[in-house]
């Protein structure tokens, strides 16, 4: 309430009135940031949920989220050992009893004893628990053939998302024609388009090959910084391998290539490598850009600037929610090092039980040790199901006319392309949605299902997609499936 009337002083009234923040007066940069993946359909997906459980009458009984890479959430089991030594770190008391094995209670126990006052609900070192970013190198170390890891190296994260954002905090400088431009792959996580355009950082777009399963090629790269270097300065170039939401995994060669371009056009490479247990596809294998980085020898090992990110959200883990991750720094210039360390100190720490989590994901029990035959039995069945349901989506598919899937190599999703009647493409612009999202909608309002539409993703000019998650249990996916073929052939009928 306002304490002085208009009568006493009309102008300091009329501030009273008005508020400080409006949407006017924010950051303008905000209002530019886009995430489709939690974006309109999602919202309108919780309203239907709402609707149904006050008893609306829909043609579906449920609503089903294949819009998110949420596994749990989609019925996925945790890993019997990382949940146990997270109960320990917990909930120590439990230590005393015989209910656990002793290699989780020893996990446990060298993670308690790491934590102040031997509690994960005390502060850990801003860059991480010491003994996690131990763990950490040696099991990049093992991953990589024996390539040495520093742990000085590992930063841990809040998932990988936060480590990313955080990178191009370091990257973004200068005005104008010297704003930092950086190179994101089309179509993209979200994450990214989002991030720079709230550092108001300059996109610069390459387009992956759909003809040849989406694959990555260094003349495309050059033809996007080219144009680039008329409006920004290009300084990073990012890579996600497995692909999301595209599905590919990069060859080695591809990934040779690559770093090749980054050295020759002095970029620093960002390697998004979140998927790299999800690889399904015969023939296709996950090369860490680090591993390929030091085996191409001293000329690129000691020039160019990498950073690589994981996390414990995807793979055969799925632990989302509890938001553990890492990057590794290669060659960073040491007095930047200095100020990324300030800058994730400014955060105080990643969550303490993401970092107990991503402490037994990189530290799993060994053979011989009691947990170790469920462990890998449980890790193996996972992996498998999730290849066997990429093979299902794949197929299902390209049996629907006017749907065309590239094979699912990797990750936890497909991207089909779509044809749309030009009648339905008419109708969706005179409602000022994008076609994909127009169909999106009308595929949730219809069937209860809810898909990210591509454009929220990028395409190419006059292609249309969509994202959809190989998550659900089998017997939903297959039921999933053939609502969206039921659907997409009632409306490719409807507008036609």
């Amino acid at each position: 309430m306002c304490s002085v009337t208009a009568d006493q002083n009309p102008r300091t009234h009329r501030q009273c009135l008005t508020k400080v923040l409006t949407i006017d007066t924010m950051n303008p940069n905000v209002k530019k940031v886009e995430y489709a993946v939690r974006g309109p359909i999602v919202q309108r997906a919780v309203q239907i949920e709402k609707e149904l459980k006050a008893g609306a009458k829909k043609p579906f009984s449920e609503v089903i989220r294949a819009n998110i890479g949420d596994a749990h959430a989609m019925g996925q089991r945790p890993i019997t050992f990382f949940r146990q030594v997270l109960a320990l770190c917990s909930y120590p008391e439990l230590l005393e009893g015989n209910e656990f094995p002793e290699d989780a209670k020893e996990r446990a126990r060298r993670i308690l004893q790491a934590c102040g006052g031997g509690s994960i609900g005390a502060y850990s070192a801003s860059q991480g628990i010491e003994c996690v970013r131990q763990d950490v190198a040696r099991y990049i170390q093992e991953r990589d053939g024996g390539i040495p890891c520093n742990p000085d190296n590992i930063y841990l994260s809040t998932g990988a998302s936060d480590a990313i954002v955080t990178i191009l905090k370091l990257l973004v400088c200068g005005e104008g024609r010297n704003r930092t431009g950086v190179m994101i792959p089309i179509p993209q996580y979200p994450l990214y388009s989002a991030a720079l355009a709230d550092l108001g950082a300059v996109q610069i777009e390459y387009y992956l090959d759909e003809e040849n399963c989406w694959s990555l090629d260094v003349s495309e790269l050059r033809r996007a910084l080219v144009a680039a270097q008329q409006h920004c300065s290009p300084r990073a170039l990012c890579i996600i391998n497995p692909g999301n939401p595209t599905g590919q995994v990069q060859s080695r060669q591809c990934i040779e290539d690559v770093i090749r371009f980054a050295a020759e056009e002095h970029l620093f490479l960002m390697a998004d490598e979140v998927y790299q247990d999800n690889v399904y596809a015969e023939g296709c294998e996950f090369h860490s850009f680090k591993k390929v980085l030091f085996e191409m020898g001293p000329e690129y090992s000691d020039t160019v600037e990498l950073v690589s990110f994981h996390s414990t959200s995807k793979c055969y883990m799925g632990e989302c929610g509890f938001r553990g991750g890492y990057m590794e720094v290669i060659n960073m210039d040491p007095d930047v090092k200095v100020q990324l360390t300030k800058l994730v100190s400014v955060r105080l720490c990643p969550p303490v039980p993401g970092q107990a989590l991503l402490d037994v994901v990189v530290n799993p029990p060994r053979p011989g040790e009691p947990s170790f035959n469920t462990y890998i039995k449980e890790r193996t069945s996972t992996l498998q199901v999730l290849a066997e349901k990429a093979w299902l989506t794949e197929e299902v598919f390209n049996t629907v006319p006017g749907i065309t899937c590239n094979p699912v190599q990797g990750a936890m999703y497909s991207f089909p392309r779509i044809s749309l009647p030009e009648r339905a493409i008419q109708q969706a612009k005179e409602k000022g949605q994008a076609p994909d999202m127009f169909y999106c909608m009308k595929l949730l309002e219809e069937t209860g299902i809810c898909l990210v539409p591509g454009s929220g993703f990028g395409q190419r000019e006059g292609t249309y997609h969509f994202r959809m998650t190989i998550l659900p249990p089998t017997d939903k996916l297959k039921i999933v499936l053939e609502k969206v073929k039921q659907f997409h052939q009632s409306f490719t009928q409807q507008y036609s």
